[in-house]
Parts: structure tokens; sequence; C-alpha cells
């Protein structure tokens, strides 16, 4: 797997070994950010379900101010710790470790997203099973977490039901990449 733009274009990421994660594809990928845009300058990131970390890295190699990236499993934080050293991107990332549905549901004042956010991209690419879009979209409405006019990148497995937008939330595009289904949706308010 590569970054495929931006400062960090053709560096190769580490990938969890085994079936804990499921990378989403360089081709994916690609399509994506040309979707999303070239550049994300100044923008702040919030990666759920980061895995190995591509995602927020390559809207960091894009531009992006800073990333938070959430993670449960503990051999994919040590992959994304050391695909953030080798890309020295250290001062620009905050990696948690911890269950995403619990680091969205801290308080405000603790340490958690809703202390770090509002975030101006955020990209959520939870295991097929947990079927976490809705759960996602619901929580990014209620605890806040994207900014007026951010966008908010969710996979999904294609068989799963595209969710329904919350209040203040515009569809952006949705489309099918194989057996990925990728909604992005946009905080209109």
């Amino acid at each position: 797997m590569r970054i495929v733009g931006g400062e960090a274009r053709g560096r190769t990421l580490l990938t969890v070994p085994g079936n804990s994660t499921r990378p989403t594809a360089d081709r994916v990928r690609q399509s994506l950010f040309d979707l999303l845009g070239q550049r994300f300058d100044g923008l702040r990131v919030l990666d759920l379900y980061a895995g190995s970390g591509a995602l927020a890295l390559e809207a960091l190699s894009r531009g992006a101010l800073h990333a938070t990236l959430v993670e449960e499993d503990a051999r994919a934080c040590s992959v994304i710790e050391r695909n953030i050293a080798a890309l020295r991107y250290q001062e620009r990332c905050t990696l948690l470790h911890e269950e995403v549905g619990h680091a969205i549901g801290k308080q405000l004042g603790t340490p958690g997203l809703p202390h770090r956010g509002p975030f101006d991209l955020l990209f959520s690419d939870p295991p097929y099973a947990l079927r976490a879009a809705q759960v996602t979209l619901d929580a990014l409405a209620l605890h806040g977490l994207l900014a007026p006019f951010g966008r908010a990148v969710i996979e999904r497995d294609k068989r799963e039901p595209r969710p329904t937008l919350p209040p203040g939330f515009s569809l952006y595009d949705d489309r099918a990449y194989g057996d990925t289904a990728v909604l992005v949706v946009t905080r209109s308010d």
C-alpha cells in the first residue's frame, strides 16, 4: 500500500498482518481523493477505525494541518505509529488507542474526541461486520464532531443499507467500489 498523492506520494505504508483490518485499496483511495479534491491545506482530520492510518496520512500528505486517528487494535496502533514515524508526521498526528464509541462518547473537557474537534474532514472505515454507518453518523451529529461545511466519508459494505442523514447533514456523494460503498456527507449548517 502506498500514499497516492501529495508530498509523500509513492511512499510505502505498512499494513496490519492478519485479518483484523481491511485496508482501503489504493485505487479506492485514489478515487476517493479525486472526489474530495487534491489539496487539504489547513484541515483538521479525524480517522475512525484507522487501521494502518492510510486515509489520515494521505490527507496529511495533501496538506492537512493535523490528524487524529482512533484505533482499538494494539497491533494496528503499532503499525500506525511506524507509518507516522516513517513519514515524519509525529508533530501533525494524535493517535488514540481506544474503542471508537468510547472515544466519541467522552464528555467535553476530557481528552476525548469532542474536546479535540470539530473536524473538517472525517473518515470512518469500520469492520463491515459492525454495520456502524448509521451509528457513526448519529454520533457525529450528537457530539458536534464535524465542523460546519465539513465532510465525512463513511465506508460500509455495499449490502449494508445506506444510513439516514441526521438533520443538518446533506449528501455530497454515494458510490460503490466492488464490495465497498462510500457515502460522503457534508454538515450543512
